[in-house]
This record gives C-alpha cells, structure tokens and sequence, in this order.
C-alpha cells in the first residue's frame, strides 16, 4: 500500500516514463530529444540505475523538461506499436537472453547485449550516443 502513495507525495517527483506508442505521438507532436533505458529483471545495475540513478532530483528534472524517456524491458514479451510498424514478440514467456524485437533493433549486432542499455537519440531518432554500462547520477548527467 505504501508504494502506491509514495507517488503521490507533494513535491516529489518521478520521471515521466512514456511508451513507444506514446513516443510516436510525442514525437509528431513535439520533436525533441528521446533517452531509451533498455533493462532486464535479472540485471543487477539496471535496478541500481532505476532505484539510484534515475531517483535523482536533477536527473528527474533535466530528463523531464529536455527528453522523453522510454524504459523498456528488453525480454518483454508484449506487443509494441511504434512508428506505424507492430513489433511482436515470438515469445509467450519471458525467457533470458530472447529479446523482444524492439531491443534486437536497438542493442544492434547479435550477442552484444549487455545491461544496463542507454541511449540517446535526437529528435529525429538518430543516435547520439549509447551506453552500456552502469551509469551514475553524476556521468548521466555529464551526458544529458
């Protein structure tokens, strides 16, 4: 019960996460930067980077006001519209180390995933850089 008010505390904030499919919209509407944090629930410093990392007040500030942010699990096995293209998953259960079709997209050449996965791209996709590595409030803000 508690996790669920902690949203809802006065003054504190979070990060806006959106979808691919809220992206898309986003994006047609309002061009500006996208950070993608590609993650896994097996990852040790993806959920370091989701609980410290991306917990900070000037990370949440900045990534809300100059980004969108997606945060995708990279062995999600849902359905995922973005762009006018559907990307589904072969996959009915998650398994470790089968990526959804998104992420084989994003991670690039075959069996070089690693985790924590963060990119950022410019308004018109192109990829400005990518990390992947364990990023701390201090070297993610050097990049943004």
């Amino acid at each position: 019960m508690t996790g669920s008010l902690k949203a809802q505390v006065p003054g504190e904030s979070v990060i806006n996460w959106i979808s691919f499919e809220q992206l898309s919209d986003s994006l047609n509407q309002n061009p500006k930067p996208v950070l993608i944090f590609l993650h896994t629930d097996w990852c040790a410093y993806c959920k370091k980077m989701l609980n410290e990392t991306f917990q900070d007040p000037k990370v949440i500030e900045k990534l809300n006001k100059e980004y969108y942010a997606v945060e995708f699990d990279a062995e999600s096995v849902d359905t995922v519209k973005f762009d006018g293209e559907t990307y589904a998953s072969e996959h009915k259960i998650k398994k470790t180390g089968k990526f959804h079709p998104i992420a084989q997209i994003l991670i690039g050449e075959k069996n070089k995933a690693i985790f924590p996965m963060t990119m950022l791209l410019n308004a018109d996709f192109s990829v400005k850089s990518k990390k992947i590595n364990y990023l701390s409030i201090k070297q993610i803000l050097n990049i943004l």
